[in-house]
């Protein structure tokens, strides 16, 4: 088995490629030791000192560290773990039905903004979360009021030093582009 290894726009995310499905659909965070038991992989990635959050994706599975460690250090023992998860034939999640997403739950919204939300979701879904995808990142849909659209970032985009110009420059002029009552758009934090 051989895995890539690609860096992300965020220095202490590293996205791993294993070269087969980590998950069908959809994606999973774990942010801290607790919440990974819902996912073998996740749970052995933990246990390696220095992981602070396992983000997995469709191909991709991006581990972030904390600032005490390297990732010259981290990474063969990083490499070692999913190995041996995919080559044993565990699942990637004990429950296939569980929730994926992390973060905070949807807001509740004007019925009069239905029209407005599903054209957000459908951008989002086209032209946005592809390319933070690529980068070992996600970002999903949690809510809009008032003009203000609120996002959550994950994986490599969580905490990454470019993520508030990603946010303001790239999605924020995106949205408002094809979206003119969309007057600002703000990450929420977990």
């Amino acid at each position: 088995m051989f895995i890539q290894t690609e860096q992300t726009p965020n220095p202490a995310t590293l996205m791993f490629l294993p070269g087969r499905t980590v998950l069908e659909d959809g994606t999973a965070e774990f942010t801290d030791p607790d919440k990974a038991k819902a996912s073998p992989l996740a749970e052995a990635l933990f246990a390696v000192s220095g992981v602070e959050a396992v983000f997995l994706g469709t191909e991709f599975i991006t581990v972030t560290k904390n600032d005490s460690h390297e990732w010259s250090a981290l990474k063969p023992d990083i490499l070692a773990v999913v190995m041996q998860h995919f080559t044993s034939g565990a699942p990637v999640l004990l429950d296939a039905d569980a929730p994926r997403t992390g973060g905070p739950a949807e807001m509740e919204s004007d019925p009069a903004d239905d029209e407005i939300i599903n054209q957000i979701k459908e951008l989002l879904d086209a032209k946005v979360r592809p390319a933070v995808a690529r980068d070992g990142g996600d970002i999903t849909y949690h809510g809009f009021k008032e003009g203000v659209v609120y996002l959550h970032m994950q994986g490599a985009c969580a905490g990454c030093p470019s993520s508030t110009m990603t946010l303001k420059q790239g999605i924020e002029n995106l949205l408002r582009y094809y979206i003119p009552e969309i007057t600002e758009v703000r990450a929420l934090a977990v």
